[in-house]
């Protein structure tokens, strides 16, 4: 029909919990996408997931409401922005959207079933992007017609809060896709950070480190669950929010983690704190970082006294925003 609206632009496969945030992240954003169900069921089961997936943005978005990042009235206008769509309506939906975030269960089965509906369907300029958290991009690119325009996305969640997006790419990676990913993701406010194909992306790789380290901390007594979290949200959280992991090395300095780490190798455990090879050789080359002027950054002609400013005042920034700053005393107390 000639007022008939036309299909949304952008589409997520697999109706569960990652589904409903990327759906929210884009409705947020004001646009229309499609929440596809790949697999066919009775209508009454296809009525209890559809309105379990609406309760859940429904609630999403109120809790946002209620915390003052919206106003109430904005709930029901931004959830009607998500069209639900079953197995029998998926094609029509799939052969519209211009990006299609794959999200079924973390199976190589149920992925190869939901690419053979994806390369029936999707129109050859349709950028495929799968959400999986433990599956290569190097293994899901050969499920792929035309892989070209297939990239891993690994969302952080929730998906409609956390800003970063990890795109991983394959060798056969066109790079005007990636481009126009990264682009597509950036004007919805999204943050897009880009790396290999590599178990772990970046920050699930990272935070693992960190989690299995503070939970062996309690196996072996040396701090409460309480102590490490207070020192982790106040500590490392603060200045990790403040500066980049990597930024923080320079700031300190290449030889300081070197240092360290060859101590803890040799009181805690060698193949755990080791340091990679590539530390000891930014040492042996005088490559510290900020105070050397390069190390895994180049520091060359850059005002360095106002770079530390901006970091003291990244770093002031999260501590008033922990409500930890406090101003200094009027008068001496003793």
């Amino acid at each position: 029909m000639a007022n008939e609206p036309a299909p949304p632009r952008f589409a997520a496969v697999g109706a569960g919990r990652m589904g409903r945030g990327i759906a929210i992240a884009f409705a947020y954003a004001g646009h229309r996408i499609a929440l596809i169900d790949l697999r066919p069921r009775t209508p009454e089961a296809w009525q209890r997931l559809r309105d379990e997936a609406q309760a859940e943005i429904t609630a999403s978005l109120s809790g946002l409401a209620q915390l003052g990042v919206i106003d109430a009235s904005q709930v029901e206008r931004i959830a009607a922005r998500v069209d639900f769509v079953n197995a029998a309506d998926a094609p029509h939906a799939l052969a519209a959207a211009e990006l299609v975030f794959e999200g079924v269960p973390e199976t190589m089965d149920a992925k190869r079933e939901a690419f053979e509906q994806l390369n029936r369907h999707c129109r050859d300029d349709a950028i495929l992007t799968s959400t999986t958290s433990s599956i290569l991009v190097t293994q899901l690119a050969a499920l792929v017609r035309r892989p070209e325009r297939f990239l891993n996305m690994h969302w952080l969640n929730p998906a409609y809060v956390i800003p970063v997006v990890e795109l991983s790419c394959h060798p056969g990676t066109d790079a005007g896709v990636l481009a126009r990913t990264k682009a597509l993701m950036e004007a919805i406010g999204k943050l897009p950070v880009v790396c290999g194909a590599s178990p772990g992306y970046i920050v699930p790789r990272l935070q693992a480190l960190v989690m299995n380290e503070a939970a062996r901390m309690i196996e072996e007594g040396a701090a409460t669950a309480e102590e490490i979290d207070k020192a982790t949200r106040y500590g490392l959280g603060l200045r990790f929010a403040a500066l980049g992991v990597v930024e923080f090395i320079d700031f300190g300095g290449c030889d300081i983690l070197h240092h360290a780490s060859r101590e803890m190798s040799a009181s805690l455990d060698a193949g755990r704190y080791t340091a990679p090879a590539i530390v000891g050789r930014m040492v042996e080359e005088g490559r510290l970082g900020l105070k050397t002027g390069s190390g895994f950054y180049d520091y060359a002609g850059r005002d360095t006294a106002a770079y530390r400013r901006d970091v003291l005042s990244r770093t002031l920034g999260e501590l008033k925003h922990a409500g930890l700053w406090r101003a200094p005393a009027d008068e001496t107390l003793s």
